[in-house]
């Protein structure tokens, strides 16, 4: 029981928003269908995507934590942001394709112009649904921030399920911003390729949005080195050992968002035998694991470089 709570605390981001999107999505398309609207069919389609978008999260996020195996001996961690890369496809193919797609065919071929007030009502309804999903995913984003800046942790973010929630969330607020002006200025116009256009632009947003999740996504699936404060906190736990003389590299990788593999070249000092090395290196082990939990593979090799400078911890 307390392990389901802390998983549904963990992914409350995730949670709110798809609870948030299904609600919407069935109150824009039935406004689409009632009044006709481009911008807010292209809505619609938009919270169907969102939906499914966070419901691929919570499939990867449950196929992540699956235990290490044979076939995968560091775990299924990065399953995650193999999903995280298709909800950005998804986002890009389907959300903006279509809202493009609506758009383009509501400038060529205008709909009659219908009574607009079930757009305003659920236009509104979307807001506040939408903005309590996005204070809910700044809340949890500003948890973890401290004094960097959105952009900085975004950027250093290993777990894509706050940032991608965070992204939609924005998206969606700005395209209702636009489909209500695009709505009001049809009927104020008396111009229905008004709401084309509209849809339009709600889809180049989408697209602009789906080309920096797959950025950020990438970067995660070819793998990403793990936060600079962690790696400089594992020199100096190694500086600490009058045994090592020289510390030849430090490289780390993310299995998952909050699992690290760390790669460790040191040299020894001659006269140390070989059996204190080896409770030398497992006495390392233990330390880096204690002060740093997200270390759950660490190799270390002594190794000789004739070159080898002793590198100062990283800031």
């Amino acid at each position: 029981m307390a392990e389901l709570q802390g998983r549904l605390r963990e992914n409350i981001v995730v949670y709110g928003a798809l609870f948030a999107n299904v609600g919407i999505a069935i109150a824009k398309f039935v406004a689409a269908a009632v009044s006709g609207s481009s911008s807010m069919l292209t809505e619609g389609v938009h919270s169907l995507v969102d939906s499914g978008n966070q419901i691929l999260l919570l499939y990867g996020q449950a196929n992540a934590r699956r235990p290490a195996d044979a076939t995968h001996p560091f775990g299924y961690g990065r399953e995650l942001y193999f999903w995280a890369f298709v909800v950005a496809i998804l986002i890009f193919a389907v959300g903006a394709g279509v809202s493009i797609y609506e758009g383009w065919l509501h400038i060529a071929e205008p709909e009659p112009l219908r009574d607009p007030m079930i757009n305003y009502v659920v236009l509104t309804f979307a807001m506040l649904l939408e903005g309590t999903s996005w204070a809910i995913a700044v809340r949890e984003f500003n948890g973890k921030r401290g004094a960097s800046s959105w952009w900085q942790l975004i950027r250093r973010s290993k777990d894509p399920a706050g940032f991608i929630v965070l992204f939609e969330d924005s998206a969606a607020l700005i395209g209702l911003a636009i489909a209500g002006i695009g709505v009001w200025a049809s009927h104020h116009y008396g111009d229905p390729r008004i709401d084309g256009i509209a849809s339009i632009a709600i889809g180049f947003i989408l697209a602009g949005v789906a080309v920096l999740l797959a950025r950020e996504a990438k970067g995660l699936l070819i793998g990403e080195s793990a936060d600079p404060a962690m790696i400089s906190a594992v020199w100096m736990i190694l500086d600490k050992r009058p045994q090592i003389s020289a510390v030849n590299h430090v490289r780390t990788i993310h299995t998952a968002p909050d699992a690290v593999f760390v790669a460790i070249s040191a040299e020894f000092i001659d006269d140390l035998p070989m059996g204190e090395a080896e409770s030398l290196i497992e006495d390392i082990k233990r330390e880096l694991k204690a002060h740093i939990p997200e270390l759950t593979s660490i190799y270390i090799r002594p190794e000789k470089q004739a070159d080898a400078v002793r590198q100062p911890p990283r800031a």
